[in-house]
C-alpha cells in the first residue's frame, strides 16, 4: 500500500516506541497536571509539529547528514541537552520553593512546577527539534517498511508519519486525561506536588545526561 511493506510489524512497532517514556511526552503530563486539558493539548500540538519537521527533515536526508557530520550532530545534541538541562533546573527550583513553604499558595492554585510566563506550545515544539536522535531514530525505522522500487517514496514517508501521528495523539491525549486527575491530588497535597514536580526535574536531567553521551 503505497509503497509501505510489513504495515502490521511496523505498527507493533511504532506502539512500543510511543510508550516509551521521554521528554515529549513527560513535559504533556506536566502541563495537563498543572494547567488543564487546554494547555496539555497546547503542549502536545508543539509535540505534533516537532515531530512532523523532523519526519520531514529525515525523509530530506537530514538524518544522513547529521550522521555523517560530527560536528552538526555534536551542536544539536549539546544545543539539546542544555535545553533540557535548562528546564530541569527550572523544575528543580520550583519544587525546593515547595519543600521550604514559599510556593504552598501557588501549588495550591495550579498544581506543580506553575511557571509564570509559560509557553507550553513553544516549549514542547523546542524540545521536540533539539533531539537528533529523534531524527536518526525516524530515519532509520521508517526506511526498513519503504519498498525502495516505488515510484513515490515521499507518499510513502507521508503514509508512515500519518499513523505515527496518530498514535501520538492517541496516546498523549491519554496523558492529558490522566494529567488532569492528578491535579486535583497535587492541589489537595503541597508535599506531593513537590515531590512530583522533584521528579520530573530530575528525570529531564537525566533525559539531558543520555542525549549529551549520544553518537550518531
Amino acid at each position: 500500500m503505497f509503497g509501505v511493506v510489513d504495515l502490521p510489524t511496523y505498527l507493533a512497532g511504532l506502539v512500543l516506541i510511543i510508550l516509551l517514556p521521554g521528554p515529549n511526552s513527560l513535559y504533556v503530563l506536566s502541563v495537563a497536571a498543572r494547567r488543564g486539558v487546554r494547555s496539555g493539548y497546547t503542549a502536545a500540538a508543539g509535540v505534533w509539529c516537532g515531530d512532523a519537521v523532523l519526519m520531514t527533515l529525515s525523509a530530506a536526508g537530514v538524518a544522513s547528514l547529521l550522521q555523517a557530520n560530527a560536528v552538526l550532530f555534536g551542536i544539536v545534541k549539546y544545543a539539546g541537552a542544555g535545553y533540557l538541562a535548562w528546564l530541569a533546573v527550572g523544575m528543580l527550583s520550583a519544587a525546593w520553593g515547595m519543600w521550604r513553604g514559599r510556593g504552598e499558595e501557588r501549588a495550591e492554585e495550579t498544581g506543580p512546577a506553575a511557571a509564570p510566563g509559560e509557553r507550553p506550545f513553544r516549549r514542547a515544539l523546542v524540545v521536540s527539534l533539539l533531539n537528533p536522535k529523534a531524527i536518526l531514530f525516524f530515519i532509520a525505522f521508517f526506511v526498513q517498511f519503504v519498498d525502495p522500487g516505488y515510484a513515490y517514496p515521499a507518499l510513502s514517508f507521508v503514509v508512515l508519519g500519518a499513523f505515527a501521528q496518530i498514535a501520538s495523539v492517541l496516546y498523549l491525549s491519554a496523558l492529558i486525561f490522566s494529567g488532569t486527575r492528578l491535579a486535583a491530588a497535587f492541589r489537595r497535597r503541597r508535599r506531593l506536588s513537590a515531590g512530583a514536580t522533584s521528579a520530573a526535574g530530575a528525570l529531564f536531567l537525566g533525559f539531558a545526561a543520555k542525549l549529551s553521551t549520544a553518537s550518531a
